[in-house]
C-alpha cells in the first residue's frame, strides 16, 4: 500500500468528516489540506479569495500538496475541491497517495452547503445553478484520478470510512 490515502471530490462531498473518522479508524493523523492553507496565509481561504483571488489560492495549494504530502506518512489528507484542477497537484498526491473519491450528487452538496458562507465559489451566488455547473467541470478528474469512488450520498460518515477501509484492504490484497 502507498504511504498515504488523499480523499477528494467536491464540496461537502464528507471528505473532511470521513477523513478524520478513517484515520482514527487506521490509527493514522488526518490533514485537512485547506486548514493547513489557512494556516500558512494566517487567514481564511474567502480572505485569500477575496484579497489575491482563486489563481493566488491554487498556487499556495500547490506548495502545500507539494510539501505536506511528500513529507508524511501514514496519514489521510482531504484535499480541496480543486486540487484535481492541477496535474502538478495529482502527480504528487498520486505518488505517495491512495486516491479515494467521495461522489456525491449535486442535490446531495447543494444540500449539504446550503446557506454555507466558507466556500468561495458558491457563496453569494445561485447555489442551484453554480453547484452543478462546477461539478460538471470536476467531475470527469475525479473520476480520472480516483483509485476508489465511494458513492457519498446517503451513507453516514462512519458508513463511508468503513466501506473506503474494505475497498482499501481489497485493493491492496494480491
Amino acid at each position: 500500500m502507498k504511504d498515504n490515502i488523499a480523499i477528494i471530490g467536491f464540496m461537502g462531498s464528507g471528505k473532511t468528516t470521513v477523513g478524520k473518522i478513517l484515520a482514527a479508524r487506521m490509527g493514522w493523523n488526518f490533514f485537512d489540506l485547506d486548514r493547513i492553507i489557512e494556516l500558512s496565509e494566517d487567514r481564511t481561504i474567502n480572505d485569500i479569495f477575496d484579497d489575491d483571488g482563486e489563481r493566488h489560492f491554487r498556487d499556495v495549494e500547490t506548495k502545500i500538496i507539494l510539501k505536506t504530502i511528500s513529507n508524511n506518512k501514514d496519514c489521510i489528507f482531504a484535499c480541496g475541491g480543486g486540487t484535481v484542477l492541477r496535474k502538478e497537484n495529482m502527480y504528487a498526491v498520486k505518488k505517495k497517495c491512495r486516491i479515494v473519491y467521495l461522489a456525491v450528487s449535486a442535490e446531495a452538496a447543494a444540500a449539504r452547503l446550503a446557506g454555507s458562507a466558507e466556500r468561495p465559489l458558491v457563496r453569494d451566488r445561485d447555489q442551484k445553478r453554480k453547484i452543478p455547473e462546477l461539478m460538471d467541470k470536476r467531475r470527469h478528474y475525479y473520476e480520472k484520478y480516483a483509485e476508489i469512488t465511494i458513492r457519498n450520498v446517503s451513507l453516514a460518515p462512519e458508513e463511508a470510512a468503513e466501506r473506503i477501509i474494505y475497498k482499501l484492504r481489497k485493493y491492496d490484497t494480491p
